[in-house]
């Protein structure tokens, strides 16, 4: 009995310092130590705040003399193009062997010939007329002759005398016969002339219309020819390029008489032929003095001589062929103290960013005359050795730091000899 007493009894407890006591002395002991860990730490460096300066890169301009070079392009064509027309009717009898798409003939030699039997027995009635006319004014020469001195052996007066009696009109009409005559012998003649079809210039056959057999009447058309002793090209040129190029006036035009005396642009024409760049030299010999309405520019006109190369003694004279599509390189005038800056320094319409001798920036407003893909061309609002900046800022404030690559090439260079130093 005594024993289940003993053992429906609770357990004894621990007594309460050793249930709080030591859980919190171990917590305080660990807050200790870590508070002297804490204290007794090394503190981190601090690293000093750098504000970063944009890198910008930049050139120096300076004034120099500037030859403005303008760019167009345009077609050769040739300076006369001729429709041969038949001024008699006939058969064409004879033809040249040069008479061909591409032939070429010097002046005055003979393309074709149309049959002339029916123009030489017209010169032969002319002629005959003619002569026939003489002999009546000869016959009427001799009677008045004979009237002149029967009226005065009736003791009258010349001066009186009628002039049937001296048979007057009749001379005058045997002169006039042998006038009529003579221009239908000429008349003849020139049909004749005409049956033989003679190149007007030096020239080359562009389209050939007939062939030998060929009827033809007055009119019909025969060839088509051009001349080759120069041909053209027709140059397109903006309003603003066109105070640059030094062009003839219309009273000072080369004649071709005076060909070595150029008086306008030097241009220089290139043309691609089998992957090789030709070139040819020439000049701007005059301008056709009106502005095209449709694409308001102006033509200028450059000449270059023999470009077919027939008329030349150098047999490697390069060929120019009508029709080919050239490019011209216009050599303008000279302007003297500009500067030249690349045109991605542009910035807006008219504005330039500098940075000073302090590596501040600086926006300024320059007076630009020209500009080309490349390049603008100012005459004002820039110094002697300025320096432009090219980097595009994507914030810009007047007065802001920059960096330039030599700079940060000269900083780089100083760390180096510090970090030697110090190694000493």
């Amino acid at each position: 009995m005594n024993s289940n007493r003993l053992s429906n009894q609770p357990p004894k407890q621990k007594p309460f310092i050793q249930r709080v006591g030591i859980p919190t002395a171990i917590i305080l002991v660990s807050l200790v130590v870590a508070l002297i860990l804490f204290l007794s730490a090394t503190k981190p460096h601090k690293k000093p705040t750098v504000k970063k300066v944009p890198l910008v890169e930049v050139v120096t301009v300076k004034a120099s003399d500037v030859t403005f070079q303008i760019s167009t392009q345009g077609s050769v064509s040739p300076r006369t193009e001729t429709i041969l027309i038949s001024e008699v009717s006939g058969q064409v009898k004879k033809v040249s062997p040069k008479f061909v798409v591409g032939g070429f003939f010097k002046k005055g030699e003979q393309l074709l010939e149309i049959d002339p039997i029916n123009y030489e027995v017209a010169l032969l009635q002319a002629q005959a007329r003619l002569d026939s006319a003489k002999a009546r004014w000869v016959e009427e020469k001799a009677r008045s002759q004979q009237a002149k001195k029967e009226w005065s052996l009736t003791g009258r007066s010349l001066k009186n005398a009628p002039i049937l009696a001296l048979r007057k009109p009749q001379l005058q009409l045997a002169k006039a016969d042998v006038k009529a005559a003579k221009a239908d012998v000429k008349g003849a003649e020139i049909k004749l002339q005409r049956t033989k079809i003679i190149a007007p210039y030096d020239a080359m056959i562009k389209k050939k219309l007939v062939d030998i057999g060929q009827y033809v009447t007055m009119g019909s058309q025969l060839a088509v020819s051009f001349a080759v002793d120069y041909a053209e090209i027709r140059l397109p040129i903006k309003e603003v390029d066109l105070p640059y190029i030094a062009v003839p006036k219309m009273n000072q035009l080369v004649s071709q008489e005076n060909k070595a005396k150029p008086l306008g642009s030097e241009v220089i024409l290139s043309f691609k032929q089998n992957s090789e760049i030709k070139q040819w030299k020439t000049h701007i010999t005059r301008s056709e003095g009106v502005v095209d309405q449709s694409s308001r520019v102006n033509y200028l006109i450059a000449q270059i001589d023999d470009p077919y190369g027939v008329l030349a003694t150098d047999l490697n004279h390069p060929v120019l062929a009508v029709g080919s599509f050239v490019r011209a390189d216009i050599m303008g005038t000279q302007i003297n103290n500009i500067m030249v800056v690349p045109r991605e320094a542009l910035r807006g319409a008219d504005s330039l960013y500098l940075i000073d001798q302090n590596n501040k920036l600086k926006v300024v407003k320059v007076r630009i005359i020209r500009s080309d893909n490349e390049n603008i061309y100012i005459v004002s609002g820039l110094q002697q050795n300025s320096k432009v900046v090219l980097t595009k800022l994507p914030i810009v404030v007047a007065g802001m730091s920059l960096r330039t690559e030599e700079q940060q090439t000269q900083d780089s260079s100083a760390d180096g000899v510090n970090s030697k130093g110090d190694e000493g």
